[in-house]
């Protein structure tokens, strides 16, 4: 790496941009593009209930291959301030490290793959297309940010032949892992329907508990598959049962809980809505009550298959860190989960440890070394023209 990208970092962490706020981040990052030759569009998104979003698209060259890097500048709320070792937005340095909220999660991997990019275009080491896809919202509803960004780049022909999301991958050090692909999630709002009455004559109500007692008690020992080559097995989480009943001698009228599934790629929200919605008559043919579902599709299950493009990314990796990258679909949700639909995605960055912490941080030295994966992987991806 020609350039560093400790600089550009230390900016982008000075502006507080906590979601859905761009705070100056955008504006940084945009001028340190256009100075590197990059065509900028600033798009601002709308949608009702939700704040406006400010989103940035850059692009460098016409012909393919198209290489696009994805991240966000929004960041999460500090927390305490009091707490921090020096103000969250200070962009402090201490024992080799850069402190600051976003420092990895993930300002980081945006300064890192945007100084990457840009020493590429200086070098003309790159023959093809380099974009940058930076999102205001991946931190809040996501509702006004990638997808939204990415069905403008489809109307306007820049659908890219591959991504790299920066999110902030490493487990225990820099490389370690790379994310090919995410679990799916569903989250359900169950509630049964009794008849609320007085605990001394329990035949003149009808007690939703047992009713909900007995479903999770089925669905939590259910068995939905045992994973596969690249997935662990589908989980089932209950997060919140509640009667909305203060009284100690009241059989409620109904009850209510919450549970979310994270699945792999053996089902789809189908056939997992469809299991959920057969324990509730089953349970409703041997007790009676009601159940109703509220469902919300959060995420879709999906691989990126190794290939070529997950071959470049290794080799680059183990280039500049010495380290053989663990291939892996686990953690949360990502802003891949709606790229996945226009083209083959992965993730790769810093280390997670400190992300949504207090003295969230990032090594300088694996900023460095982060920016020269990027800058490998450029250098390698027109000539290796992935699958």
């Amino acid at each position: 790496m020609d350039t560093d990208p400790l600089p550009l970092l230390e900016d982008l962490i000075r502006c507080p941009s906590v979601t859905p706020t761009e705070a100056g981040a955008l504006d940084c990052l945009e001028a340190y593009l256009r100075s590197a030759g990059f065509h900028c569009e600033r798009l601002v998104f709308s949608d009702k209930g939700t704040p406006d979003v400010d989103n940035l698209f850059a692009r460098i060259g016409k012909s393919g291959p198209h290489l696009c890097f994805a991240g966000h500048i929004d960041v999460v709320p500090p927390g305490r301030l009091e707490d921090w070792a020096a103000p969250p937005f200070a962009a402090f340095q201490a024992d080799g490290f850069l402190y600051g909220r976003g420092a990895a999660d993930m300002k980081g991997s945006v300064a890192a793959f945007a100084t990457a990019a840009a020493d590429a275009v200086k070098a003309g080491s790159f023959t093809g297309s380099l974009s940058l896809l930076i999102t205001g919202d991946e931190e809040g509803p996501a509702i006004n940010g990638t997808a939204k960004v990415l069905a403008w780049m489809k109307e306007n022909g820049h659908v890219p032949d591959h991504c790299i999301v920066g999110e902030p991958t490493s487990a225990e050090k820099l490389g370690d892992t790379i994310k090919i692909g995410r679990r799916g999630s569903l989250s359900f709002d169950l509630a049964v329907a009794g008849m609320q009455g007085h605990v001394a004559y329990p035949h003149k109500a009808d007690n939703p508990i047992p009713k909900l007692a007995r479903l999770i008690d089925r669905l939590a020992a259910y068995k939905f598959d045992d994973g596969n080559d690249h997935f662990d097995p589908t989980t089932l989480a209950f997060t919140t049962i509640d009667v909305g009943n203060p009284a100690g001698n009241v059989i409620p009228g109904r009850a209510q809980a919450r549970f979310n599934i994270r699945y792999n790629t053996e089902h789809t929200p189908d056939t997992l809505i469809a299991i959920v919605r057969d324990a509730c008559a089953r349970i409703e043919e041997e007790l009676g009550g009601t159940f109703t579902l509220d469902v919300v599709n959060g995420a879709d299950a999906f691989i990126t298959e190794p290939g070529a493009f997950v071959g470049v990314v290794l080799d680059a990796i183990e280039a500049e860190t010495g380290v053989h990258a663990k291939l892996s679909t686990s953690g949360g949700t990502s802003d891949a989960r709606f790229i996945k639909d226009y083209c083959p995605v992965l993730e790769f960055g810093p280390l997670n440890t400190t992300i949504h912490q207090v003295n969230e941080r990032i090594a300088i030295a694996d900023l460095r070394h982060l920016a020269g994966v990027y800058r490998a992987i450029i250098d390698a991806y027109a000539g290796r023209k992935p699958a």
